[in-house]
């Protein structure tokens, strides 16, 4: 990875421009994992694995999502653990309406799946379940499913909106939980200026950080992060893009520590690059290795 050349694109700048409609792009994404950071008695000492992105609809069809991450943790205490997360979604163009399944295995052991599909009135959501148990909750307040956070946030980057606090629900877990969610958004990022043709005189002479990294805030050196290969190339090369991060809650009042952590560049068509997935003791790393967008139809406005 290289970093980018200092080119600010002052496209967003335009008023036209910052009302346009979000469009999220179909897209088939392939990110290899890699350990970023452990710490705690019971530290992870390596890690591998892959995530697999399918995102693939519109605003008027609705948007699916197949998404797959296999992981394999190594540990001289508690050995080596593989997990294989399956995760299938539909959600509705306005955002109304979410239907969720997860299978997932550890150590080649299955779990229950998770199965429900989830209703977002005026009042707030009402969620019902098939597996592993039925049941049926009632959530308050406005909540957004992942399509809509996810247009929620490229509205807050355009508009040069630093945080974005909302709930989520996205059907993880056992299916129950509602998050509470903060983002925080850097500084557009920079556009390489020769996207095709990298300087290959200058070496690169930056060193990978082997130490935790404060995901608490974007990254402070926004302006000249890296780009991953695949999103130097083509339409993505001057997509407007922007560094976020994104912590999840468990609900509650006051200073709560996050249950989860991610880290990302979030590009303007919904595509994301550079993760980082902290989990508390660990974190990892993902690394775009290849990006495919898909056909889209020409029949949605």
């Amino acid at each position: 990875m290289r970093s980018l050349l200092a080119c600010v694109l002052l496209a967003l700048s335009s008023p036209a421009l910052a009302a346009e409609a979000v469009h999220l792009a179909p897209h088939r994404a392939v990110y290899d994992l890699s350990l970023s950071g452990s710490s705690g008695t019971r530290a992870v000492e390596g890690a591998r694995g892959r995530i697999v992105f399918d995102f693939t609809g519109d605003s008027c069809k609705g948007f699916a999502l197949q998404y797959r991450q296999v992981t394999v943790l190594e540990s001289s205490e508690s050995g080596s653990r593989t997990s294989d997360l399956r995760n299938t979604t539909f959600e509705s163009g306005d955002g109304r309406s979410f239907r969720f399944r997860t299978q997932s295995d550890l150590n080649g052991k299955a779990a229950a799946p998770v199965d429900g599909n989830a209703e977002r009135g005026d009042k707030g959501v009402d969620i019902t379940l098939k597996q592993p148990k039925r049941g049926e909750m009632a959530v308050a307040g406005e909540v957004l499913f992942p399509a809509a956070h996810m247009r929620r946030l490229i509205e807050a980057a355009r508009a040069g909106q630093s945080t974005v606090a909302v709930k989520v629900f996205d059907g993880s877990d056992d299916g129950r939980k509602v998050y509470d969610t903060l983002a925080v958004i850097g500084p557009q990022r920079a556009i390489a200026a020769d996207t095709a043709k990298p300087d290959l005189a200058k070496p690169d002479l930056a060193k990978p950080d082997l130490a935790k990294p404060d995901l608490s805030k974007p990254d402070a050196k926004a302006a000249t992060a890296p780009v991953e290969a695949p999103l130097r190339q083509g339409a993505m090369a001057a997509m407007p893009h922007w560094p976020v991060t994104l912590s999840y809650f468990s609900p509650g009042e006051g200073e709560r520590t996050p249950v989860y952590v991610l880290a990302f560049d979030l590009y303007e068509n919904g595509v994301s690059g550079a993760l980082r997935l902290d989990y508390g003791e660990f974190s990892l790393k993902g690394e775009l290795s290849r990006i495919d967008l898909m056909p889209e139809s020409k029949d949605c406005k």
